[in-house]
């Protein structure tokens, strides 16, 4: 009997994304110089006996951000505390999250640019002095009570580097961004995968996923528990280069990674708009889809494979987006294929 998905208290997804996170940075592939930069600062804070520095993670979703937040604490030996920018509201919600650290304890929180600016007021004397003015009351009665903390680290987490204010960023010890993998890297992290969750793949078809995961280990893993259910109905359990290319050709990912969405954007820019320039709320309108997920999640991963560009005007479709629709790329197209280089 399959259980009723209302009432179910199990989470099938959550021990399968746990485990996969390496716990240790020897397990973690990629990101080599951010890796080393991390090591050395955790091996010499190690060395004094003293509290890590502060850490700001930037980068594009899926990357391993929170990952490396937990590595870190592992790696020091500290209990890591998570929330996210949106949840902390007030004042006294960031207030309870600090007192409640130990010395050495990590704080982490996702998507800090999304922290209210009052909050970040809070925040600065607690980074660099370890303490926080909390108001009491309001009106004439109100008064400023002053809370020293425990020596902590606070690990902050990104996706748009840019949005976070100066004086937030300046109190980071450590800067790291986090670029997107190369293909033999997701390969790594594939077949680590596929041994937790029991799947025997072959190195070809862990290359295979890789190629077409847009440069994301979290894409990677997403499609790896895809194929693995498709090689257990279809290919006798045993992940290959065609089965997982057949694989995800049924979920519509071509050998370049491109998914349906992918392909309506260079479509429309192509087909609709001459090529363009076109501005980023018209190509939305085009293609179905909102500004902010064509800007955060389809359109970085076609400028870095160069299919488009961003120009003052708006966005413009480059030689290689016509050669993926099989047409030929008039003459402004190659022209900023040259000058983009």
């Amino acid at each position: 009997m399959i259980p009723d998905a209302k009432h179910s208290t199990e989470a099938p997804d959550t021990p399968f994304d746990v485990s996969l996170r390496p716990p240790l940075f020897e397990e973690f592939a990629g990101q080599r110089g951010t890796l080393d930069r991390l090591k050395l600062m955790v091996e010499a804070a190690l060395q004094r006996g003293d509290v890590l520095q502060h850490i700001l993670l930037s980068g594009p979703p899926g990357l391993g951000k929170t990952t490396l937040a937990y590595i870190v604490g592992n790696a020091v030996g500290a209990e890591v505390k998570t929330t996210s920018g949106p949840m902390v509201e007030k004042a006294g919600d960031l207030a309870g999250l600090l007192t409640n650290l130990q010395r050495g304890d990590i704080l982490f929180i996702d998507e800090i640019h999304r922290l209210q600016p009052s909050i970040e007021e809070y925040l600065y004397p607690a980074m660099e002095d370890f303490k926080v003015d909390i108001m009491i009351d309001q009106g004439p009665s109100a008064r400023s009570i002053q809370l020293h903390l425990a020596k902590f680290t606070l690990i902050g987490a990104t996706t748009r580097a840019g949005m976070i204010s100066s004086p937030l960023r300046s109190r980071f010890g450590m800067n790291c961004r986090l670029d997107y993998y190369s293909a033999e890297d997701l390969q790594s992290i594939i077949l680590r995968s596929a041994g937790l969750i029991g799947i025997q793949t072959e190195p070809d078809g862990a290359l295979e996923i890789a190629r077409r995961s847009r440069g994301t280990p979290r894409i990677a893993n997403n499609y790896l528990r895809w194929v693995r259910d498709f090689a257990q109905v279809r290919a006798n359990n045993i992940i290959t280069q065609s089965v997982a290319a057949n694989a995800l050709q049924m979920l519509d990912v071509d050998a370049d990674g491109f998914d349906e969405m992918d392909k309506r954007i260079i479509e429309a820019i192509i087909m609709k708009f001459d090529g363009g320039p076109v501005g980023v709320n018209a190509l939305a309108v085009a293609v179905g889809e909102e500004p902010g997920t064509l800007e955060e999640v389809h359109e970085p991963y076609l400028i870095m494979q160069g299919y488009l560009k961003r120009s003052p005007q708006g966005r413009v479709a480059m030689q290689n987006a016509y050669r993926k629709l099989g047409l030929e790329a008039p003459a402004s197209a190659q022209n900023d294929l040259f000058s983009s280089r």
